[in-house]
């Protein structure tokens, strides 16, 4: 075994062994063993409630988690052109699967985001996410490469149809993800800061607009900014639930499967999983899922700015940003700092699209992140 990861060793495995950072790599892996870990915790009381086997949910997670790692190292294996190629292929696929989940998906909580295929659920929207910031920025970079190419309104109107079909689900919290991916990418490829103002004042005129328009995007704000509520689905019953589970873990927890919130908690094992965090192994399991979420970002930002590739500084920056959004807005919501949004804790939560959508993203960040070949980076 040793021989095959040797520095030595020109295989195609001990190439990516010594080209891959590690950091990045490790950090992954702790994130999904914490996952793993949560699934025994926060899942059992939800199959009860659902009238499933206790394990249901902890079978299902652990079955998937081997083949998300193996995507994504595959994915991994990838160069430049390749990445480029495969996101966007299924980005194409995407946008039809995307505009048909309104007619043929089923309603969740007021939603249409998920479509059947052969017993298993499917949110398109979570697996066209991070290919939508690869076709992004191969286009904008085209373009800064050539400036007769038209890859900004490509990008745009690959945003737009995106967009749109999302806001027919509705889910504003994805839309929001895109946006701000679109918004970081042309920030970096050097538009003009006046574009940018006036891209951030249209974002939030949308958002005052999407008030008065989606009636869902409504009352997730009234009871944001509301009164307790006594209905055990509603968000702010979930929130004062996670802050009491917060408080009563404390710093070491009360260890585990002692907690008593995904008892009330619907979500306990998805939106609101960072609660159980809190309540059974305290600030400091808390503090390491966060710190590890600050590695894959620190590491990916240092690798981008040593790099000379414009598409991969771009790439690179629209998936960490989609990453941290997804973290901040599901940790956030949980300590009621912002309204919930329905976003899943990357490597955390249960859910085959996020688990297999963040597989492609990291797949993905570690191909375009590899060393090159008799490079050598600061950190």
């Amino acid at each position: 075994m040793s021989a095959i990861f040797s520095r030595k060793n020109a295989g195609v495995f001990a190439r990516w062994w010594w080209t891959i950072d590690r950091w990045i790599l490790s950090s992954i892996l702790i994130l999904v063993v914490i996952g793993i870990l949560l699934s025994f915790s926060s899942t059992p009381s939800v199959a009860t409630r659902l009238n499933l086997e206790p394990f249901y949910f902890v079978k299902r997670h652990i079955a998937l988690t081997p083949i998300a790692l193996i995507f994504m190292i595959c994915v991994s294996f990838s160069n430049s052109l390749q990445v480029r190629r495969l996101a966007t292929l299924i980005f194409g696929i995407g946008i039809v699967l995307l505009f048909l989940t309104p007619l043929i998906g089923y309603e969740i909580k007021g939603a249409k985001r998920w479509i059947n295929f052969f017993g298993f659920s499917i949110q398109i929207s979570e697996i066209i996410k991070p290919v939508f910031a690869v076709f992004s920025a191969w286009m904008i970079s085209e373009q800064i490469k050539d400036v007769t190419f038209p890859g900004i309104v490509l990008s745009l109107a690959g945003l737009v149809i995106t967009v749109v079909f999302l806001l027919l689900q509705p889910d504003m919290g994805m839309t929001f993800v895109m946006i701000m991916t679109w918004g970081v990418q042309i920030f970096t490829a050097g538009l003009p800061l006046v574009i940018i103002f006036i891209f951030g004042v249209l974002i939030l005129l949308g958002g005052v607009l999407s008030y008065f328009v989606f009636p869902h995007f409504q009352t997730r704000i009234n009871q944001f900014l509301g009164s307790a509520s006594m209905d055990v689905n509603s968000d702010l019953y979930q929130i004062k639930k996670s802050l009491s589970a917060f408080s009563s873990g404390g710093i070491w927890g009360r260890g585990p499967g002692e907690g008593v919130i995904k008892r009330y908690v619907p979500d306990a094992h998805a939106d609101f999983v960072f609660s159980v965090v809190g309540e059974e192994f305290g600030f400091v399991l808390c503090f390491i899922i966060v710190a590890m979420f600050c590695v894959i970002m620190g590491r990916s930002l240092i690798k981008s700015i040593q790099e000379n590739s414009i598409f991969v500084i771009m790439a690179t920056s629209g998936l960490i940003m989609q990453l941290c959004i997804q973290a901040f807005v599901n940790i956030a919501s949980t300590l009621h700092m912002i309204p919930t949004k329905g976003m899943t804790l990357p490597f955390i939560s249960y859910g085959g699209s996020s688990m297999i959508s963040t597989a492609l993203t990291m797949g993905i960040l570690l191909s375009l992140t590899k060393k090159k070949i008799g490079e050598t980076y600061i950190f």
